[in-house]
């Protein structure tokens, strides 16, 4: 289902409040030291029951940093705590970054979001009865309408990014571009060949130039040999019926770098949710972050998310993010899943309040410490909120 015309006005609106005004809900200082407090308990709690080998978190508000929250250790044997710049794997929230990019090249008219994906990857066919176009717009916004997550299997193979493009000319959609929500990472990595063929330049190298080097995300890399020299990174951990597992970096994913191959520190990542949240307009424009948090499609199943369930009225996918309204809020936020990490971001525009996890294993834990945060703070920023879940 496209998404729907009331919905978009509401976007258009909250774009306009991000652009041009200061949030006129945040909260000052103790309201944001209680909710940390009540983060870090929760954190702790998790760590220590569920043995989490490491973590790292951080809230944001109004441009500064909250609190830090560090937990456990870099791997198995406990050689090095987990610290600020400790270089976890954040997987699928590297789409975040892609979508910002091209709001990026499109507020500076260098590409349209509505032009046709074969304009720049004249190599990528699929079968479709008529012929259909897929536009930029399509492929971030997870509308391409192929089978979900096709061909990961072969991203997981090791497979390189263009030869798995040549497996999508014996496939059709399943249903018509723009008009099923279909989740992909081979489909959404075309936007490097939109970036490499606009700039000439590669897109890990266009992403230090444009976001990582201005926004001093000094430990941010992209690909697995970056990952492999950083002398700080965490390890993965894997779940067996013994405990966690230590097991060796894998290197899947990482040809689809816009799709889930960027590392970074959650000091990093202090300042990326800074940026999305306004703080560096001059480096992260309002007009990209506008286009990259307009919803493209309907994400119905999302209200079953266990995390979420009974909280959600209405789910999108925008371009690399999701949005998420609850309590008649919204949230930016996206999550992370790859061997032995998980990764969450959540942003709320309104209250200029952001939250970002990381770990270095699989656990269900942190989908359940992002949603309760969230359950918290907006019943304490948000008057209408506690009035709704008082009654």
């Amino acid at each position: 289902m496209v998404c729907k015309r009331n919905s978009l006005m509401r976007w258009a609106l909250a774009a306009m409040v991000l652009i041009f005004s200061k949030p006129a809900t945040a909260t000052g200082n103790e309201t944001a030291e209680r909710l940390a407090d009540r983060m870090q308990q929760r954190t702790q709690a998790a760590v220590f029951e569920q043995r989490i080998p490491g973590s790292a978190w951080v809230i944001v508000q109004q441009g500064q940093v909250i609190r830090t929250g560090l937990h456990g250790f870099v791997d198995s044997r406990r050689t090095r705590r987990v610290d600020e710049d400790t270089v976890f794997r954040i997987a699928s929230v590297s789409k975040g970054f892609a979508g910002v990019l091209a709001g990026l090249l499109a507020s500076e008219g260098r590409i349209s979001l509505q032009d046709p994906i074969r304009q720049y990857a004249p190599s990528f066919r699929f079968k479709a009865s008529p012929p259909v176009e897929l536009t930029i717009e399509d492929v971030l916004g997870q509308r391409s309408g192929f089978v979900p997550n096709a061909y990961d299997n072969l991203i997981e193979s090791g497979m390189p990014r263009r030869q798995i493009y040549t497996h999508f000319e014996e496939l059709a959609p399943i249903c018509p571009p723009r008009t099923c929500y279909s989740y992909q990472n081979s489909v959404f990595s075309l936007i490097e060949d939109v970036v490499e063929s606009t700039t000439s330049v590669p897109y890990p190298e266009l992403l230090e130039q444009r976001i990582f080097e201005p926004l001093q995300m000094t430990h941010a890399s992209v690909g697995f040999e970056a990952f492999q020299q950083s002398d700080n990174r965490a390890e993965p951990h894997l779940k067996t019926r013994s405990g966690w597992r230590q097991t060796p970096p894998r290197a899947s994913y990482y040809q689809v770098s816009s799709a889930a191959g960027i590392n970074a520190s959650i000091a990093d990542m202090a300042h990326w949710a800074n940026a999305m949240l306004g703080h560096h307009p001059d480096i992260i424009t309002p007009e990209a972050i506008q286009a990259s948090l307009q919803p493209a499609i309907q994400t119905r199943n999302e209200l079953r998310h266990r995390s979420w369930r009974g909280y959600l009225s209405d789910a999108h996918y925008a371009l690399g993010w999701r949005i998420y309204e609850l309590y008649g809020e919204s949230l930016a936020l996206h999550s992370g899943w790859v061997a032995g990490y998980r990764a969450e971001i959540a942003l709320s525009h309104q209250h200029d309040l952001g939250l970002v996890i990381l770990m270095n294993a699989e656990s269900r834990a942190i989908s359940e410490l992002n949603s309760e945060f969230w359950k918290d703070a907006l019943n304490q920023l948000s008057p209408q909120v506690s009035a709704t879940t008082a009654d």
